[in-house]
C-alpha cells in the first residue's frame, strides 16, 4: 500500500502587499497568491498551516521587514519545460537586479517568445517565492503583473529592492 499524500496545507498572513495566501505540503510551498483588491481565493477557508509554510511566512516577513534578500525555503511548481526553464532563470535574478524579456527568451534559447516568456512569467504559481517582479521591458518600464493589485503591487516590490523602474 502506497502511502497517502501529505494534506493540502494553507496559511493567509498579513504583508504590506495586503494578505498573502501560501499553498504547499509538508515538503513544499506550491502556491502563492497576493490579494488582489483585498481578496484572495481561499476567503473563508481555515488556515492549515505546515512548517514549511511557516518558514515561508518567516521569510517573507523577513524579505518584507528588509532583513532577507532571498529565499531558501523549498517551492515545487508545475509547469511546461518552457515555463521550467524560464522560472529557472527567475529564481537566478538577484535582489535588486533585473532582467528583460529578450534576455530570459535568449537564456532559453527562444530569442524571438516575447509574450510566450511574458505568458510564462505570468503564469509564476509562487511571485516573490521565485521573483518574476525582477523582470521589466528593455527599457525599465513595468509592462505589467499578474499577482496582487497588478502593476501597484510590482512598483511596490520594485521599490522595496531599490529598482529603477518607469
Amino acid at each position: 500500500m502506497s502511502p497517502l499524500p501529505a494534506p493540502s496545507g494553507l496559511l493567509v498572513i498579513d504583508s504590506p502587499l495586503g494578505r498573502i495566501a501560501l499553498r504547499g505540503d509538508d515538503t513544499a510551498v506550491t502556491g502563492l497568491e497576493i490579494a488582489a483588491a483585498g481578496r484572495l481565493s481561499s476567503d473563508g477557508a481555515p488556515d492549515h498551516p505546515t512548517p514549511v509554510l511557516q518558514r515561508a511566512a518567516a521569510q517573507l516577513a523577513e524579505y518584507f521587514a528588509g532583513r532577507r534578500r532571498d529565499f531558501d525555503v523549498p517551492v515545487r511548481v508545475s509547469g511546461t519545460p518552457f515555463q521550467q526553464a524560464i522560472w529557472e532563470q527567475l529564481r537566478a535574478i538577484p535582489f535588486g537586479a533585473v532582467r528583460g524579456y529578450g534576455e530570459l527568451g535568449r537564456a532559453t534559447g527562444r530569442a524571438t517568445a516575447g509574450r510566450a516568456v511574458g505568458g510564462a512569467v505570468g503564469a509564476n504559481p509562487v511571485p516573490l517565492l521565485i521573483p518574476c517582479h525582477r523582470v521589466l521591458a528593455g527599457d525599465g518600464r513595468i509592462t505589467g503583473y499578474s499577482a496582487g493589485d497588478g502593476v501597484t503591487t510590482k512598483a511596490w516590490l520594485l521599490d522595496h529592492e531599490g529598482i529603477a523602474h518607469r
